[in-house]
């Protein structure tokens, strides 16, 4: 790497995108100190790194911060107008003249907006988008295709979450959709936890401790697959924690489909699970 930087013979600018990915930050200590360690005479380094975690300078080892004598610059979420430009420069390359309605990229940067400002999901939502009025066999993207786009984009980002559930985690999700889906919408834990032993043992699995259900369900819920509430209903009620499912029902069983085959069809979900 230095004989190829000291071929140069200039100033390199290394930029590193998720820099909060490296696993060691002694390359960052080395690249600030290359022409003091005489690893480099007629290159200079200098280095950016790009973070969404604004912590990670924080973690960075104290040798490390001094050394690369840092300045920080922070970049403010995307408002509606620049994702629109951001759209419409990916529009260009992406799609032929005139195939999207003049609705389709305002609606895609104000979807982008609302959820942080998140280019990514933005440019996902307009590809997708894209995806859907392809199936429709049809020459012009429309708003419509933008709405249901979205809807496919939440289900997969839920499947996605649910499929990185370890099987306990997933046991408990079912316990919590089978409530759901009686009509129930919030379930007391000392409710809950019964129900997720019985699908244990359903499924060969030796149940997991009533404390470890109260840490998952907070990990759940921290993924918005299910909302978490604290009730104090006083000296006559005491404190409780309710559970309710914070997702569509349909595309959480459609996840959990191999779960539900080795803990068996509960009664409730019967509807959504095809034969």
């Amino acid at each position: 790497m230095w004989d190829a930087i000291e071929s140069l013979e200039g100033l390199l600018i290394l930029v590193f995108d998720e820099v909060d990915h490296l696993q060691d930050d002694s390359l960052l200590y080395q690249l600030s100190r290359a022409r003091e360690n005489d690893n480099l005479e007629k290159s200079r380094v200098s280095v950016i790194g790009i973070s969404n975690d604004l912590a990670y300078r924080d973690d960075l080892s104290p040798k490390v911060r001094s050394s690369l004598c840092e300045r920080s610059i922070n970049f403010s979420a995307y408002d509606a107008g620049e994702l629109k430009q951001v759209l419409q420069q990916r529009q260009s390359i992406a799609f032929q003249n005139d195939v999207l309605e003049s609705g389709v990229v305002p609606l895609c940067a104000a979807y982008g907006a609302r959820e942080s400002g998140d280019a990514r999901k933005a440019l996902d939502l307009l590809l997708k988008a894209g995806d859907v009025a392809q199936e429709d066999a049809t020459d012009v993207v429309a708003t419509d295709h933008v709405e249901r786009g979205r809807d496919l984009l939440e289900r997969e980002e839920v499947t996605r979450g649910i499929l990185g559930l370890n099987s306990h985690e997933k046991i408990l999700l079912y316990a919590i959709a089978t409530f759901d889906a009686a009509g129930q919408g919030e379930v007391r834990v000392r409710d809950l936890y019964p129900r997720y032993e019985r699908f244990s043992e359903l499924a060969d699995r030796d149940p997991l401790t009533s404390r470890w259900m109260h840490n998952h369900l907070d990990d759940l819920d921290m993924l918005g697959l299910v909302v978490v509430e604290k009730r104090n209903e006083g000296s006559s009620g005491g404190h409780y924690k309710t559970i309710a499912l914070n997702q569509d029902l349909e595309p959480v069983i459609n996840a959990l489909n191999e779960t539900i085959e080795e803990v068996g069809i509960h009664e409730t979900i019967r509807q959504w699970v095809s034969d």
